[in-house]
């Protein structure tokens, strides 16, 4: 049953995804605001298709701050991306560059405004990093990173990316801590499952601190759902 509700909500989400993506210019035409709010339709579509297809609820504990703010994100399937980016009122996503080489939804990304950047993480790269980001922030919009790069599996913890201190330290914003645990109904293989995943908003984290403590800080906060899935077996 789980692997037949997973084909399901690809033939469905994927299958209106593609004239979504398709359509993007249209909306684009009438600038970003237009763009933000076709985005967020997309975004629904995905929550709705995880709820009444795949059976997958979302508990969510804490909550975002009422300004900008730098979040920084556990990531562990793709649901969270896309969450986030609705919950957070389209914030700046910093994502990988490969994604914005996409033909069209590329194209539709960085016009959305996301901030594209290499994996090498060359200083070129994380000052062109930082130079978006403020830009995100001069429109009143948060930024979102996941700090630890990449998706992994639940209790997998690498170390932070070093261009989250620097983001960090640029923006001079408090940061907000997100744990997720969605990777235990949501694998990057396999068949997806329902249930409940928990999107937990740390306590802010104030800006100004030295690199070490406010990634460790971080680090630790993005990780905690990671206790209950061990006890959850």
């Amino acid at each position: 049953m789980n692997q037949l509700r997973s084909w399901l909500f690809a033939l469905v989400f994927y299958g209106l995804s593609v004239p979504i993506v398709l359509a993007v210019p249209i909306p684009a035409l009438f600038g970003r605001g237009a763009l933000r709010w076709y985005a967020h339709r997309w975004t629904a579509l995905q929550r709705w298709c995880a709820r009444y297809i795949l059976g997958i609820r979302v508990r969510v504990e804490g909550a975002p701050l009422d300004r900008p703010a730098l979040y920084a994100g556990k990531h562990q399937s793709m649901f969270e991306t896309l969450e986030l980016a609705r919950r957070l009122d389209a914030p700046a996503v910093v994502l990988k560059r490969e994604l914005a080489n996409i033909p069209v939804w590329g194209w539709a990304a960085r016009r959305y405004g996301t901030i594209p950047v290499d994996r090498a993480a060359s200083a070129k790269a994380l000052r062109a990093m930082m130079r978006d980001a403020r830009a995100a922030l001069g429109e009143g919009r948060s930024v979102l990173i996941f700090p630890e790069g990449t998706r992994v599996a639940p209790g997998e913890q690498p170390p932070l990316r070093s261009g989250f201190a620097g983001l960090y330290r640029a923006l001079d914003l408090p940061v907000v801590p997100v744990a997720v645990d969605t990777g235990r109904l949501w694998p990057r293989k396999g068949a997806k499952r329902p249930g409940i995943v928990t999107m937990r908003f740390g306590e802010p984290i104030p800006p100004g601190l030295p690199r070490r403590e406010v990634e460790a800080r971080v680090h630790a906060a993005i990780n905690v759902l990671d206790g209950d899935v061990v006890r959850r077996g």
